[in-house]
């Protein structure tokens, strides 16, 4: 896919926008970027939101038009993550699955919870940190079923395929042979994160525990499922912006008449990231 990112405004402040570019028409990060990329379903592509270390919440705005990355706010004010020690931002990659939806009509038989309206996400725990607004390919090794606030909010486990551990890390089993501490960390982290705000802890379903591939795989057929049935409404109850340039049987797709934002915003390629200090290191301690 030729895709370029597109940023409007300025980090940091209000306006700040990160559209989705192909071929110069703006495209949604929410509905034009296939979920597989390959026929085998066996690589995915992960829309990066948030890049590891950092703690701004960035986040695809399913209600605007071409559903750009934006910062969210609340009562006016830009959201950031709180560091809960020892973490420090977000610990991995975070974003979401595009052409997936968690429907909030839907109560599901794991969690007894309905969906929480959005993408689903997606931590991908390799060593490369991502940027905002990088379609990454990736491969499911597992998830853990969140409850926020009384919905559903699965986070999906995956791994870059580029990564040098890409190979040897296939099934949930595998994060603690080759991630020592991770899995136990990000179920703390994703507990804790919203405390300091004054929210009670998250909750999880199956006592916290991942669960495997297979069943991950279930729920990301599931909910593209739902994101089918979203698209091809005429209309929809929960404000979300279907506009789209893949679909053509979809009553919202907007073909070559795509909006040009070029005039308002610079063109990026990826940026260039400095990876020296991106490496995970894991340590394995020895009984004293």
């Amino acid at each position: 896919m030729s895709l370029e990112t597109r940023v409007v405004g300025t980090p940091g402040s209000t306006d700040y926008r990160v559209y989705l570019e192909k071929d110069g028409k703006i495209q949604s990060f929410f509905h034009d970027v296939p979920l597989y990329a390959n026929a085998e379903k066996t690589v995915l592509n992960m829309v990066v939101e948030i890049p590891r270390w950092t703690n701004a919440k960035l986040e695809i705005k399913t209600k605007d038009k071409y559903n750009p990355i934006a910062q969210d706010t609340k009562k006016g004010k830009l959201r950031y993550v709180a560091n809960t020690f020892p973490h420090h931002g977000y610990i991995w990659n975070y974003g979401a699955f595009p052409q997936t939806w968690e429907d909030p009509g839907h109560s599901d038989e794991n969690t007894g919870c309905v969906g929480d309206n959005d993408p689903l996400d997606v931590i991908e725990i390799g060593e490369k940190i991502g940027y905002t607004g990088q379609i990454k390919q990736v491969k499911v090794i597992g998830i853990l079923a969140m409850i926020d606030e009384g919905e559903t909010d699965w986070k999906v486990i995956a791994i870059d395929v580029t990564d040098p551990l890409a190979s040897s890390v296939n099934d949930v089993e595998d994060i603690q042979t080759y991630f020592p501490g991770l899995l136990k960390a990000s179920v703390e982290w994703f507990k804790f994160y919203k405390v300091p705000d004054g929210k009670p802890e998250n909750q999880f379903g199956f006592g916290g525990q991942a669960k495997d591939k297979k069943f991950t795989n279930e729920i990301i057929e599931e909910t593209h499922a739902f994101w089918k049935k979203l698209i091809a409404s005429e209309s929809n109850s929960q404000g979300l912006s279907t506009l789209n340039t893949i679909e053509p049987t979809s009553p919202h797709y907007s073909g070559d008449d795509a909006e040009d934002i070029k005039s308002n915003g610079v063109l990026h390629s990826a940026p260039v990231i400095d990876q020296s200090l991106s490496k995970w290191h894991f340590i394995k301690s020895s009984k004293i």
